[in-house]
C-alpha cells in the first residue's frame, strides 16, 4: 500500500484527524493546522517502524478526505 487514508471531521471544538489503515489520531484548531498535525504523528509514528508489518511501501502519502457541514462553507 502506498497511501494511508486518513479522515478529518469536526467535533465540537477542533478538527480530527484518524488514521484507517495505522493507529494515528490528531487533532487542530482548524483544518490546516489539523493536516499538519496528522502529517507530523504519522511520520513520527513511522519512524521507527517496519513498514512492510503495516503494508506499506517506502515513502507512502496521505489521503486525506474532510467532512465538512454546509455551515462551515464561507
Amino acid at each position: 500500500m502506498k497511501v494511508i487514508k486518513v479522515s478529518i471531521d469536526k467535533g465540537e471544538k477542533m478538527y480530527v484527524a484518524k488514521c484507517v489503515d495505522i493507529p494515528v489520531v490528531t487533532q487542530g484548531i482548524d483544518i490546516n493546522e489539523c493536516i499538519n498535525n496528522i502529517r507530523e504523528a504519522v511520520s513520527l509514528f513511522l519512524e521507527d517502524e517496519d513498514l512492510e508489518e503495516w503494508g506499506l511501501e517506502k515513502n507512502p502519502s496521505l489521503f486525506i478526505s474532510i467532512e465538512i457541514g454546509l455551515q462551515d462553507v464561507a
